[in-house]
Parts: C-alpha cells; sequence; structure tokens
C-alpha cells in the first residue's frame, strides 16, 4: 500500500499563495467578493425573508436563478435536528444520499437515477460532493457531520460550466462557516438514544486588522443499534473525532481564506443482517435486523482523512474577479466486509482504501451592467488504491471440514488527472429576458494496475494471513484518455421581478476507465483472432464514458409579499451509454463451482429519465399569538419516469424489460411545518414532518432487496432566545420506528456465492430521541 507522489502541479499551490500575498490593499468586504451562496439570516422556510444565492457565480435571488437548486442555512439544519449529510435526502425532491453497504462513512449519492453506488478505485461519481468548493474525489469518509455548516446547496442535474469537476448528476455544496468579526465561543452538546453524547466547540477572534482565525473540535459518539452477537461487540455505533481550523485575511479587495480538517472514525465494523437462515450451517434470521453474527475480524473498522484548501479572492475591477481555489485531500479506511454476516468464512472480504487528490482551478468572475458570468480553468490529480482478499470457501472447503478454502486477492491501483476549460456567461437581451451559454471541454487521462492473486490456507499477508499464494490471475496495467465537450444553455423570462420561466440543455459526462475488480484471465477472444492477447483483456476490463443529455423546463415565483416561493421543474433526460458495474461468480480452477467472483463493467445501456420536481414555502400565519409568532409549511414532491431503453447482459441479450434504474424511488414527498410562538423572551418552535419515499431497487436487477414504499415521521421542539445565544431542542427522529433497507449484499439472485445463501441488508436508523443545547458567547 501507498501514496502516490503527486505529479508537479503542485506547484500551482506556490503560484497561488504568491497572489496573495503580493496584492495591494482597498476597502471591499469578503462577503462583497465570496462567489460562494450566500443565504440572509431568515432564509429558513419558518422566515419571511428572501433566500439569496450565487448558484451562478453571482448573487441572486433564489427565485431569479434558472437551475434546479435547494439550498440549507446553517441555523435551518441546526434547528430542525439534522446530525448528518445524509439526511438532507429527506427534503430534496428525486435525491438518494445513504450511507454504503459495509460501512460507517461511505456516501452512496443519487440525483435524478444518476449516480455510483460501487465505491472501489476506477469509478467516477454520478454526484460531485464539493466542501468548501473542493471536489472530493472518491466517497470514502464522505457521509459529512453537520457542524460549523454554513450551508448546503443540492444542484440538480449536469453541473460543469460553473463548478470545477463535471458532475453528470448533479452537485452538493458543503459549505463551512465563515469566520465572525469579533471573538465567539460556541459550544454545542447533544444527548439521546443508544448513549448518543455529542458535544462540539468552536471558537474564533480577529488577531490584528483583517486577520482571523478559527478552531473547532467535535466528539461525536452513539452506541449501536444492534450488536455482534458473536464477537461481542456493537453493530450500528459511532467513534469519531474531528477538527478543523480557519484562517482569514480581509483587506478589502483582497480575501484569503485557509482551512484543514481532520477526521477519525473508530466506529465499530456496520454489519448486514441476514435476510435468509444459513443454508449450509441452519443458522436462523436474528430478530432485530440491527443485530448480526459476522465473524470478520482479521481486520478493524477504520477511517482517517483530512485536507485543507486555499481560497483566494482579489477584486481586479467593480466588475471583474480573480478567484483561485486549492485544495488537497488523504483518507485511508480498513474494512471488514462479512457478506455472510456469520462466523465461518463463507463470504468474507477484508478491504483497504487509500486515496489522495490534489486540485487547482481558477475562476475569472464577471459582473456588468448586461453580461455577468464566470470563465475558469481546472485541475485534478488523483490516486485511488483499493485491496480486499476474497475468503469464500465453497464446495465443503470450509475451516471446520479441514479443507482450504480459495482466496482471491484483488489490488487496484487508479491515477486519475484531469484538465478542463470551462466558462458560462448570462447576457440581458432586454430587462426581462437573459441569455445564457456555457460550454466545458474536458480531458481525462486514467491509468489502472490490477493484480489479481490466489491463495489457499487463510488470508493473505495484506490482513497479516498466512495464505499461500498460487496463482496469478491478473496483473494487467492500462491507459485510456477522454475528452469530452459539454454544452449548456438556457433562456429565462421574468414578466415581473416576482416570476422567472426559464428553459435550459446541458449535457453530463463521467469518464471511462477500468473495472479494478476485474480478472484478465477471464476475458474472451473479444477480437475473434484465435488468441487471448492484451488487446482482448484490456477491452475485456475497460468501460467508455457514459454521458446524458438534460432538458428542463421551470417556473419559480415569489407570491404575496414573499409569503410564498413555488419552483417547479420538468425535465427530460436521454442517458447514454450507462457504465453498469458488476459482480458475477467466476469458477477458476474448471471444477463447475464458482470458487470466486469478479467485476464487469460495461457500457450495457441507454435510459430515459423523465421527472417533475415541485418545491415550495408558505408562511401562512403571523403575529396570531404575540409579536413575531408565526406558522409555515414547506414541501417537496419529485416523480421520476425511468427506465432503460436498452440493456445487454452478458450473454448479449437485451433485457431492458426485466432490469430497473436502481436507487431511484417514482415518487419522494416531503412536508414540514414550524409553528413558532414567542415564549419567556424567546421563541419556541414546534417542527414536524413526514418524508416518503415509493419502492426502491437497491440493483438494476429486482431482488429481495428491493425496499417498498415507506414514510418517516420527525418532530422537534426547540427554544431559542431573543438574543440568539442560547438554545435548546428535544427532537424525535423516525417517530414510529419504521424498518427500512438502504443498502445491502445480494448473492441468491443472478450471481450465487457462497454455501450460506448470502442476502444481507443494511437499515436506516429504527427511532431516535436526543437533546440539543447551544451556548454562544
Amino acid at each position: 500500500m501507498k501514496f502516490r507522489t503527486m505529479r508537479p502541479a503542485a506547484i500551482l499551490l506556490a503560484g497561488t499563495a504568491g497572489l496573495a500575498f503580493a496584492a495591494p490593499a482597498a476597502a471591499q468586504s469578503s462577503q462583497d467578493i465570496d462567489s460562494d451562496t450566500e443565504l440572509s439570516e431568515d432564509a429558513s422556510p419558518a422566515g419571511d425573508g428572501t433566500i439569496v444565492v450565487t448558484a451562478r457565480r453571482r448573487v441572486e435571488r433564489l427565485t431569479d436563478v434558472p437551475i434546479a437548486v435547494t439550498a440549507f442555512s446553517g441555523e435551518e439544519l441546526i434547528r430542525g435536528g439534522t446530525l448528518e449529510l445524509t439526511e438532507v435526502a429527506d427534503e430534496v425532491p428525486n435525491l438518494t444520499l445513504e450511507v454504503s453497504r459495509g460501512t460507517n462513512t461511505t456516501l452512496t449519492a443519487f440525483i435524478r437515477g444518476v449516480g455510483q453506488q460501487d465505491p472501489v478505485a476506477g469509478f467516477e461519481a454520478g454526484v460531485g460532493l464539493y466542501v468548501d468548493d473542493v471536489y472530493l474525489n472518491r466517497p470514502q469518509a464522505a457521509v459529512l457531520d453537520v457542524y460549523d455548516v454554513e450551508r448546503i446547496e443540492v444542484l440538480r442535474g449536469p453541473q460543469g460550466t460553473l463548478y470545477g469537476r463535471n458532475t453528470i448528476g448533479g452537485a452538493i455544496k458543503y459549505v463551512t462557516a465563515n469566520l465572525p468579526d469579533e471573538t465567539r465561543v460556541k459550544v454545542r452538546g447533544t444527548y439521546g438514544s443508544y448513549d448518543q453524547a455529542d458535544l462540539v466547540v468552536s471558537a474564533s477572534t480577529p488577531i490584528s486588522d483583517g486577520l482571523r482565525v478559527g478552531v473547532s473540535g467535535a466528539r461525536l459518539s452513539r452506541g449501536g443499534f444492534g450488536e455482534n452477537l458473536n464477537l461481542g461487540t456493537e453493530n450500528y455505533n459511532k467513534d469519531v473525532w474531528a477538527a478543523r481550523g480557519t484562517m482569514e485575511f480581509d483587506s478589502g479587495p483582497l480575501f484569503v481564506r485557509l482551512s484543514g480538517d481532520y477526521v477519525k472514525d473508530n466506529s465499530e465494523a456496520r454489519q448486514g443482517g441476514r435476510l435468509l437462515p444459513g443454508a449450509f450451517s441452519g443458522a436462523p434470521v436474528l430478530d432485530s435486523p440491527y443485530d448480526t453474527r459476522a465473524g470478520l475480524d482479521v481486520v478493524d473498522q477504520e477511517v482517517e482523512a483530512y485536507g485543507g484548501a486555499l481560497q483566494i479572492a482579489y477584486e481586479l475591477t467593480d466588475a471583474l474577479t480573480l478567484k483561485s481555489i486549492t485544495g488537497y485531500r488523504e483518507d485511508a479506511s480498513t474494512t471488514p466486509i462479512d457478506f455472510d454476516s456469520l462466523p465461518a468464512a463463507d463470504l468474507d472480504v477484508p478491504a483497504i482504501y487509500e486515496n489522495n487528490q490534489f486540485s487547482q482551478e481558477l475562476q475569472l468572475l464577471i459582473e456588468g451592467d448586461r453580461l455577468s458570468g464566470v470563465l475558469g480553468a481546472y485541475y485534478l490529480d488523483a490516486n485511488a488504491y483499493t485491496a480486499f482478499d476474497v475468503a469464500l470457501f465453497t464446495t465443503g472447503a470450509l475451516p471446520a471440514v479441514g479443507l482450504p478454502g480459495l482466496n482471491a486477492q484483488t489490488l487496484g491501483d487508479v491515477d486519475t488527472e484531469t484538465w478542463s476549460i470551462f466558462g458560462d456567461l448570462t447576457y440581458d437581451l432586454t430587462d426581462k429576458v437573459s441569455l445564457s451559454l456555457g460550454g466545458r471541454y474536458t480531458w481525462d487521462t486514467r491509468n489502472s494496475r490490477i493484480l489479481r492473486t490466489t491463495f489457499i490456507n487463510g488470508f493473505s499477508d495484506l490482513f497479516d494471513g498466512e495464505g499461500i499464494p498460487i496463482a496469478v490471475t491478473s496483473d494487467f496495467e492500462g491507459e485510456a484518455s477522454f475528452k469530452e465537450f459539454t454544452p449548456r444553455a438556457s433562456i429565462a423570462f421574468k414578466p415581473n421581478v416576482d416570476h422567472t420561466l426559464y428553459f435550459s440543455y446541458s449535457k453530463g459526462f463521467k469518464g471511462g476507465g477500468f473495472d479494478p475488480r476485474g480478472q484478465s484471465t477471464a476475458a474472451p477472444d473479444l477480437d475473434g483472432d484465435g488468441d487471448i492477447d492484451y488487446n482482448d483483456q484490456y477491452e475485456f476490463l475497460s468501460f467508455d464514458p457514459e454521458t446524458v443529455d438534460s432538458y428542463e423546463l421551470g417556473w419559480k415565483a415569489s407570491l404575496l409579499d414573499n409569503r410564498l416561493t413555488i419552483a417547479l421543474a420538468g425535465f427530460v433526460g436521454q442517458y447514454e451509454d450507462v457504465q453498469i458495474p458488476g459482480s458475477i461468480g467466476f469458477d477458476s480452477d474448471g471444477d463447475g463451482v464458482n470458487d470466486s467472483f469478479i467485476g464487469v463493467t460495461s457500457n450495457a445501456a441507454s435510459a430515459d429519465i423523465n421527472g417533475l420536481e415541485f418545491e415550495g414555502n408558505a408562511l401562512v400565519g403571523r403575529d396570531f399569538a404575540g409579536p413575531g409568532s408565526r406558522v409555515s409549511f414547506n414541501w417537496s414532491l419529485g416523480y421520476l419516469d425511468a427506465g432503460f431503453n436498452e440493456y445487454i447482459d452478458n450473454f448479449g441479450n437485451d433485457v431492458a424489460s426485466e432490469r430497473v434504474i436502481q436507487n431511484t424511488p417514482e415518487f419522494t414527498v416531503h412536508t414540514g411545518f414550524d409553528i413558532g410562538i414567542p415564549v419567556a423572551g424567546g421563541m419556541l418552535d414546534f417542527l414536524g414532518s413526514i418524508t416518503m419515499r415509493s419502492d426502491t431497487s437497491q440493483f438494476e436487477l429486482p431482488g429481495p432487496l428491493d425496499q417498498k414504499a415507506y414514510e418517516l415521521v420527525d418532530l422537534g421542539l426547540v427554544y431559542t432566545d431573543d438574543s440568539d445565544r442560547f438554545a435548546i431542542g428535544v427532537h424525535a427522529k423516525n417517530v414510529f420506528d419504521q424498518r427500512y433497507i438502504v443498502a445491502g449484499y445480494d448473492f441468491v439472485t443472478g450471481t450465487v456465492l457462497g454455501l450460506e445463501g448470502n442476502l444481507t441488508g443494511f437499515y436506516g436508523d429504527p427511532r431516535r430521541v436526543f437533546v440539543t443545547g447551544e451556548v454562544k458567547f
């Protein structure tokens, strides 16, 4: 295992640092030049203020932006008791965010049916996640805890002409809070069900004219929702330490922000619950879906991630601002994935993930009388390393009967280098009509090394095992380059200040690569020359880019003196060359029994993904129980008509009628209310919401892990004093204690592996009740 030395592009970091301290001083605040989304203090549904964003890299009312975007302020998230990024999906139409199977902090994200479930090296994310404008190239350590956050934004549909990395499905932006101008200390604590005990402490202060520093630390812990009955450890627990530091310098036209963060997750391994009795052992299904009998313990569950970002903005003129965003991140994790969730090693996969990345983005922001927009360039240099053993002891080859089990070790090492230029400009043709044109040109280069070795008598030396290598079944190295131009265009019509109608077209692109779980010796004679050579192996292991053409018609309005805001969008998506990662059983010794599995990824499909989204906030009552009292409602509705037009299976058959779009419910519905009443020198908020999701398939092939429609109800009661220095609230999540599957492993439908009938599910959180208090000094 290793972290690769980054390419010479790191010299750009020094160059941007030089820009930061060479520019002269003048008088302009950082808020005026910050190109991120800004939310007014009263931007939540409970208030009557206007939400102001810069989703297009300039300050605009949310109702004026011809893009499908949902934004949450930090205050709104805290008041609602939001603890993790995945909870945001409850309120956003056509968004799925889940903790990936077999992990505690790896993110699975889908927007409008486009995403990526497999976390191994070699696959790009379908949904881009940005932390302080730095794109996270890998999903490990991406289930972010919500603390010291200024806002979270969700942009739906292809993004690329406004942001650093091209993302085919959409983008999620996690923006940490800017430092205040005065000394401030904030302490927030939470205690609740399953011995949840969280503490977040933040402090910041100015240390000279224009220079501010801030630090924060978080201790986040919770007992398990279940127990590993075999190992005596907790299951679904949380044990996280986190820290963040920030330094800001503001001298007028120059604004510099240097930030860094660190996360250490020592939670126990998160293992699934069996849904079938053991076919070989006879082990029964456990009463609680959060309990397990998993026996894999050759490696601990452990995640460590850290990174830093340097943002520099300099106002060249009243109409031009130059901005630089430099980022570096690393993460390393180990995880014992026990597919069978039983003591014996019927299908056990200890895994190692290591990732690092360097990125550099330059933007020229334009804000003229009639012309506005952004021109930019982006560079990414990243390495992703995945290593895992597959202990698949079939045909009676179990230690209990004295036969040596087989173990297939896979190492995938993937380098990615990306260059791109992009731009998006809007010109006001009249006072009511504006035209936006944008484009992006991307150059992707991917180098992959795939090494597979078969062991007997135990795990490999990567996991301190004594397994004996008997065969190398893959030793492949390949390089692939991809180029793509992705345009975007929109036209917006504003009949008056409170209405925006728009029509847009955008193209999304996700690069190809090589499946790091593939096996070169399994390649067939694809070119028909009678010889299986490198060219056949290259074609067998590689997959091409996928694209989506998205058309969107939308209407946004602010009505009744901003007491009612609505956003309605209809879209058509044409999804081509869809990348389908899969695992199939493989008989390595020709005895007629699968003794391993290999990855096979192909551009097997095309699909149409069409839908509607309707969001709104309504202030329906005000000052009815004293000055400041209010009643507000918010809602979102997402509808997707998604299906494959073509889906070619491994045998060359078109099985589109037998496949579905995974992790994409037809309906996503949310509605919530907030009743605020002034009490004892403060405001008491009664909060409630219900989230509904229709039937969801975990994979393209429908199976027993598919989740039927379900509803989740949340309630809260929060008191905030008028000075905003003290708040306390009690929250109840999943009030009716619904059980619902969010991920799983299915080796009984289609590909059959192991003796036990391996079908395991991972479930969403059970009912939780917790109290949160916050004090500001």
